[in-house]
């Protein structure tokens, strides 16, 4: 019996475990230390046996104290687009996906926080699923480290470019798991990706985002999807809750802390969202601090009760963004032909697991 999963450790605590538990002497701490965690996270060695620069002796003792093992791949789905979807296993049977989003330039994986969601935001399919629970941090560094052993990425030139907490789940819900899985996405001696490959993306808890300024410092994207408060609420229930007016009051806190522009995500939804007025109360909202906007084409799922704005809609829309003096991005979107919906992977095996039984 294993007495630790390696993935349960930040770098520091792992250097204390190899001090107390493992008995490595002081002076070659930090060298070992080094040694295990480069081997794991930038080449992808998961047994220790790999591990040659390693005396036998040692590697022998770590074998006896530790292990390499991850949660399984239950699910994977291959959009004709590129996207990847992987429904992983945790070792508690619960079940979370991850995706990977290729792009000319970039190839972004986007990372679940927690099993389910609170917030049933009415057209996230997410929002649909009880909370389960929060990730722990391994789990939420795992999914990375899953992803990166399908594509075999552990060359010096990296295939997941950009990380986002963006999957299911409310990450400022979890922030303490959130933080310490960031930190060690961030190790230099392990997967090294800076603050500046990494985003977080927030219904608007706003109470929390002043913390996550002064602790985290990645860049933020907030999922605003409407400029009122009236149409917030009924689409996304946490405003009620969490107003507008605070949200920009934050907002600007942190732009000043970070000092790195905002990422608002508008799922635009036809009828509700994507008027005229809508795009000028928008310009209002982003004349207040520094940010940029995507507008995502919203993909429908089965039972959902709205449809996506037609594209022309969306390009309009765009313009009276951007000849207001602003960025509007125009997001297609990806993985249409298999469940691409936050959280869809996830229901179909739920319902299938109900079926068998």
């Amino acid at each position: 019996m294993f007495h630790k999963n390696f993935f349960e450790f930040n770098f520091d605590d792992f250097k204390d475990f190899l001090f107390k538990d493992v008995e490595i002497e002081s002076k070659k701490v930090s060298m070992r230390s080094k040694q295990i965690w480069q081997s794991v996270y930038k080449k992808g060695f998961f047994e220790l046996n790999n591990l040659t620069t390693l005396p036998l002796d040692l590697r022998k003792k770590l074998n006896s104290l530790i292990s390499f093992k991850k949660p399984k791949i239950i699910k994977t789905q291959k959009s004709t687009d590129g996207t990847i979807k992987w429904l992983i296993k945790l070792f508690d049977s619960n079940e979370v996906e991850c995706v990977y989003i290729p792009e000319k330039t970039r190839a972004t994986l986007c990372i679940s926080s927690q099993v389910g969601c609170t917030l049933n935001c009415r057209f996230c399919h997410t929002g649909t699923q009880k909370l389960v629970k929060n990730l722990n941090f391994s789990e939420i560094v795992n999914q990375v480290m899953i992803a990166k052993e399908q594509l075999n990425d552990w060359g010096e030139q990296k295939k997941i470019t950009n990380i986002v907490l963006m999957g299911m789940g409310e990450p400022f819900y979890n922030f303490d798991n959130v933080k310490i899985a960031i930190d060690i996405l961030r190790e230099k001696e392990g997967l090294n990706y800076g603050s500046k490959k990494i985003t977080v993306s927030t219904a608007g808890i706003s109470n929390r985002i002043p913390e996550a300024a002064r602790e985290i410092g990645t860049y933020l994207a907030l999922s605003l999807h409407a400029p009122t408060d009236e149409i917030r609420e009924m689409i996304m229930p946490i405003n009620k809750k969490f107003k507008i007016k605070d949200l920009v009051d934050q907002c600007k806190y942190y732009t000043k802390i970070v000092k790195e522009k905002i990422t608002l995500e508008y799922v635009m939804l036809r009828g509700i969202n994507d008027s005229k007025d809508c795009a000028k109360g928008l310009v209002k909202l982003m004349a207040q601090f520094p940010c940029k906007v995507n507008l995502i084409e919203f993909n429908p799922w089965p039972g959902v009760q709205y449809l996506p704005t037609a594209r022309k809609e969306m390009e309009k829309f765009g313009k009276i963004i951007q000849d207001s003096g602003y960025v509007a991005t125009i997001r297609r979107s990806r993985g249409q032909d298999i469940l691409g919906a936050c959280g869809q992977l996830k229901t179909d095996s739920l319902k299938k697991l109900k079926n068998e039984i």
